[in-house]
């Protein structure tokens, strides 16, 4: 196996809840499952056609102090019932982001088993992603008592004036981690960005980790900014470095690992910033929230953002801290069209486990089961479908437009449509959205300078609800070529009269004219 397997631009990256993923197996196959021996049917079903990368999130070693924090803690008990109302005590197994050490957990199985599996998805083409905690660590990690120096540090009357915010170690007074929005987190300290040895320790660290996998996903990456956290921890803190922290310890991790992929789970517009302190991908929360409020100015908006921009941001509907997207982009037809717009915007591309089942429920991390649910087998099968002809039409390595979709002063309901194109080589490639529940009507502007004097096919390259109904029932659309005229298609565009929350994913090819079954769909 290749210690550094090249990643692709604009990666697809599905994310795996990892010991809620081993436990499941174990269940299905009557016998312990760890990372070491997975089925081969198993990796099929998260390494689907169409994905570059699989992120096992939460391998690290748990802390048993803040395993014991949570089970006492009432609030985070009732969200676990809430989630899993049959909740045994077993059940609640720690949070993956209170890691006690940077080795994965014997449980999961521990360093042997990690190797194994990168090992199988290197085989396969695909790329292994890991986390990074750089905020903070659990109260029983091995820094605490050994490096004390490495934390933020609070005095006895901290401490007495706010005991939520500051715990006793060993004599030494040390601040819980936090977000500077939220109270302090109860089971984890906060580790102190500024301090010079704690720079090269996080080097030495990640230099370690780089070795296991080929990309790391950085938890909460905004709040290591000088900027924030200074303004979160003031005089604490001690004096403001003179480098930025993301730049310094990332340019010597490169020097070490210069194929490691480095993801940021990034908030509060600091995409740009955190791109050009080295990261190579960004959160694309923006769009995730203008998504979910149905806001197309906001997303058109969004959209019109440099390309350049654009390429570095990681685009999803869902992942393990938002509600899960069959929930909160009901009904049906809403999740496919918003499933489509991900799979074809520019950028990385996260999904996560389960997703693609149509799970409604979202799981809090410190949970190892999740509850059992009716899935859906005909959305899997149309995600899988859409993941495989994006990659077979390359769509993402090509060339991307967003386009202007106009409408008439009696029918304004072009305002739902979005459109873009993707050109590479002498491949064209056209997607049209209509993002409300409501039939939408517009002329869809296209780039391309050659289309006059010559008829044009539009061929869909899924089955879509548009043509045939609610149902989706086979991979690959092989149905109606839309023969077009280049002229038309020129000036005034081309007409599309969308269904709610209706979409065209289509190859637009020269093609001798050819005559429609049921034209009237695409105008």
């Amino acid at each position: 196996m290749s210690a550094d397997l090249a990643w692709p631009a604009q990666p697809v990256i599905h994310e795996v809840d990892t010991w809620v993923w081993l436990a499941e197996l174990t269940r299905r196959y009557g016998r312990p499952v760890t990372l070491a021996d997975v089925p081969a049917e198993a990796w099929d079903e998260v390494g689907l056609d169409g994905v570059d990368a699989i992120w096992l999130m939460g391998v690290w070693e748990r802390s048993p102090a803040g395993l014991a924090i949570a089970r006492g803690d009432d609030a985070l008990t009732a969200a676990f019932r809430a989630a899993l109302p049959d909740l045994r005590p077993d059940d609640v197994v720690g949070s993956p982001y209170c890691v006690r050490s940077y080795t994965v957990d014997a449980r999961l199985g521990g360093p042997a088993g990690l190797a194994a599996a990168r090992a199988v998805l290197a085989d396969r083409g695909i790329r292994l992603v890991l986390d990074y905690v750089p905020n903070h660590v659990a109260p029983d990690h091995p820094w605490v008592r050994a490096r004390p120096d490495l934390f933020i540090r609070g005095t006895s009357d901290d401490l007495a004036r706010s005991p939520e915010a500051f715990v006793e170690v060993d004599g030494a007074v040390l601040a819980r981690g936090r977000d500077p929005f939220f109270p302090p987190w109860p089971d984890v300290l906060q580790l102190n960005a500024f301090h010079p040895e704690f720079r090269q320790a996080t080097v030495e660290l990640l230099d370690r980790i780089g070795a296991l996998c080929d990309g790391l996903r950085c938890d909460m990456a905004m709040l290591m900014l000088t900027d924030v956290f200074a303004k979160t921890w003031g005089d604490q803190a001690g004096p403001v470095p003179a480098a930025e922290f993301w730049p310094d310890v990332l340019a010597q991790v490169r020097a070490r690992h210069p194929h490691l992929l480095f993801v940021a789970e990034a908030y509060w517009d600091l995409e740009w910033t955190l791109q050009q302190q080295g990261f190579d991908y960004c959160y694309d929360k923006r769009l995730h929230d203008r998504l979910a409020e149905g806001d197309v100015a906001g997303l058109r908006a969004h959209l019109a953002a440099g390309v350049d921009y654009q390429r570095r941001l990681l685009r999803f509907v869902e992942n393990h801290d938002e509600p899960r997207a069959a929930a909160t982009l009901a009904p049906i037809e809403r999740l496919r069209a918003a499933t489509i717009a991900i799979a074809t915007l520019p950028g990385a591309t996260l999904w996560h486990e389960g997703q693609f089942d149509g799970r409604r429920v979202r799981l809090p991390v410190f949970l190892g089961r999740r509850p059992a649910e009716p899935l859906d087998p005909g959305f899997r099968r149309f995600g899988a479908a859409v993941l495989a002809a994006v990659r077979a039409g390359e769509l993402r390595a090509g060339t991307w437009r967003l386009l202007d979709v106009v409408g008439w002063p009696d029918n304004p309901s072009h305002r739902a449509l979005l459109a873009w194109s993707w050109e590479r080589g002498a491949g064209r490639h056209l997607v049209v959205l209509n993002l409300s529940e409501r039939a939408a009507q517009g002329r869809v502007r296209l780039p391309w300078d050659d289309l006059r004097g010559r008829r044009w096919a539009l061929t869909p390259l899924l089955e879509s609800p548009v043509f045939d109904g609610p149902v989706f029932d086979g991979p690959v659309f092989d149905g109606p070529v839309f023969d077009r005229d280049g002229d038309e298609l020129a000036d005034p565009g081309l007409f599309v009269d969308l269904a709610p929350w209706g979409w065209h994913l289509v190859a637009v090819e020269s093609a001798p004219s050819r005559v429609a079954e049921r034209p009237e769909r695409l105008g």
